[in-house]
């Protein structure tokens, strides 16, 4: 942790803008429309500095809950796909509503998660976005939650946010929600303004949620924050209710706890590989390989591998992990789960008589493999 005072003031190129039930209701299927108008006074203030803006909204499916007489969340998938259906186009309208007054029209993005994980739709969707952004609208993505199965759901709108920021190469994300930012309740009790890595001791302040429309609480939060941060993108986490929030955070002065990113970002297709996948199985490699792949920059060869686990084909995403089942990488294997076994108890001529017209016997190139 460190002081507030390291964190830039400059007007940032992009930002994404997440915000939760909580920020745009006063209860169950009941919008909140002044701060939803104050909220949008501050993105236009935003972009009048020259910063584009995307936001992502939460808010559809509690607002289904309120049109259709619903007091509890249901726990049955297509309920809340139903809930989703009827809550997003109130969602939307009320956004336009906000936003009319500045002379703006709003865009609505529904992703899944499969449209980030698979390579060409992710780059139709960072296409779209730009597109949206040269048209001078103001992006609202929120998750396709009426086809969203178990399979292709990112979990929540926190590491949605956390995802689109790194999509679109965002300088900073702002998660706003009824939460004031990240409080030490084992020291202090006040509010972290800074953090400067996110430990085991950081991950443990957190804590869920107990609302009715709400999903994940601080510890989504963190672990959106942890996912952005490693992307290059600094986070804030703060209340939605605090009045000119967004600018009060850009100059400095913001309540909030701020997340300082790590390092340069990551080139695009290395990022794809790190943050947008769900690996299916994971390949074993002997002490020799990590420092190879960790310290030289080199592709993964057969000669390095020992074993694997789950099942995969050619051209999936995998795991790598060290002697001490330790992932360390991730990458696009040339190889199957069926074939590893060959490979492992295999070496050098013998494996090459097998595989007689794959190079250099690589099972997973160093340009399609990421250092997590």
């Amino acid at each position: 942790m460190t002081k507030a005072s390291s964190i830039s003031t400059a007007a940032p190129k992009r930002v994404v803008v997440k915000l939760g039930t909580g920020v745009l209701t006063t209860g169950i299927g009941q919008l909140d429309t002044a701060r939803i108008d104050a909220v949008c006074a501050e993105i236009v203030a935003l972009r009048a500095r020259g910063t584009e803006v995307i936001v992502v909204s939460s808010g559809a499916v509690g607002l289904g809950m309120g049109s259709l007489g619903l007091t509890k969340k249901p726990k049955e998938i297509a309920r809340k796909q139903a809930c989703a259906a009827v809550g997003q186009s109130r969602l939307m309208q009320t956004w336009q509503t906000g936003f009319a007054p500045h002379g703006l029209t709003v865009a609505q993005v529904l992703l899944t998660h499969d449209d980030l994980r698979v390579r060409t739709r992710y780059l139709g969707v960072k296409e779209t976005l730009r597109q949206l952004i040269a048209y001078g609208t103001i992006p609202i993505i929120n998750e396709n939650d009426t086809v969203s199965a178990a399979e292709i759901k990112f979990g929540d709108n926190d590491t949605l946010s956390a995802m689109v920021a790194s999509l679109v190469e965002a300088q900073h994300l702002v998660i706003l929600s009824t939460a004031p930012g990240l409080i030490d309740m084992k020291g202090t009790k006040q509010i972290l303004p800074v953090v400067e890595r996110i430990t085991p001791e950081i991950e443990a302040m957190a804590g869920g949620t107990t609302s009715e429309t709400a999903t994940g609480g601080m510890i989504s939060k963190i672990s959106a924050a942890k996912l952005a941060t490693k992307a290059g993108c600094g986070v804030f986490i703060a209340s939605g209710s605090e009045s000119e929030i967004l600018n009060r955070l850009f100059s400095g002065r913001g309540p909030g706890t701020f997340f300082v990113p790590n390092g340069l970002p990551m080139e695009a297709k290395k990022r794809w590989l790190a943050y947008f996948q769900r690996p299916v199985g994971t390949i074993a490699v002997n002490e020799c390989a990590v420092p190879v792949l960790r310290e030289q920059g080199r592709s993964l060869l057969a000669v390095g591998v020992t074993g694997s686990t789950g099942e995969f084909a050619a051209g999936d995403i995998v795991n790598i992990a060290g002697p001490r089942g330790i992932v360390f990488a991730r990458g696009k294997t040339t190889f199957s789960s069926e074939e590893i076994p060959a490979i492992a108890e295999k070496h050098g001529d013998a494996v090459a008589a097998l595989y007689p017209s794959r190079k250099r016997l690589e099972v997973v190139h160093r340009n399609d493999l990421v250092l997590l």
